[in-house]
């Protein structure tokens, strides 16, 4: 059987998100197990907000970046995430949202990401915030520029790492207030949880489809 290229799995990639997503089936499978955050739910108040799964070749294999954001007050210090904030006024959408702030934080143009599509919002109960993910690719690795007000470090991962359970744990989380009883890709002496490991399961799964 032919080697699908990192082109081919794009094409595939980008026809599959037409299709009915995986949603909440794929999600559960990173789903925390014990939180007091679990019994939150979406409100008027909740605010909009989006993130960059930015997909580029390495070898013919698709990588993809993730951050690990610097020390502050607040639920996602120190955490591991895609780029991605919140939705301003300016934005004309939640993909241009995903764009501006992979600009701020990594030094990515706009104008050169190809978008494929999205997946399933997620809504991160702690932070009352509901995350769309944007699906969009660079046919070449690119030249991160990190935000040091904002990124400590940028981790270039291949997708296919996260289809091998050797790199997944399960254990206890602290954040604010809370202990949170959870599944976690392992990455680089770093936990991988929450709404950025379910986004990763559920682009797993859409490429499946």
């Amino acid at each position: 059987m032919k080697q699908q290229t990192f082109f081919d799995l794009i094409e595939k990639l980008q026809s599959n998100l037409q299709k009915k997503l995986p949603r909440e089936k794929a999600h559960q499978i990173m789903e925390a197990l014990s939180a007091e955050y679990l019994t939150l739910k979406p409100t008027e108040k909740t605010r909009k907000s989006a993130v960059l799964m930015l997909l580029y070749p390495i070898n013919d294999e698709i990588y993809f970046p993730l951050i690990l954001r610097n020390s502050y007050d607040g639920f996602h210090s120190n955490e591991i995430g895609f780029p991605g904030g919140r939705f301003e006024e300016t934005d004309e959408n939640l993909i241009q949202t995903a764009l501006r702030e992979a600009k701020e934080e990594i030094g990515i143009e706009p104008d050169e990401v190809k978008i494929l599509g999205t997946i399933t919002k997620i809504y991160i109960g702690p932070s009352d915030f509901s995350v769309l993910p944007v699906v969009g690719y660079l046919p070449h690795r690119p030249n991160f520029k990190p935000d040091s007000r904002e990124v400590q470090q940028i981790f270039d991962l291949k997708l296919d790492y996260f289809s091998d359970s050797n790199n997944l744990g399960f254990g206890e989380i602290n954040i604010p207030g809370d202990m949170v009883t959870t599944p976690y890709y392992k990455v680089e002496g770093h936990k991988v949880w929450g709404a950025t490991a379910k986004i990763i399961v559920e682009l797993l799964s859409v490429l499946k489809l």
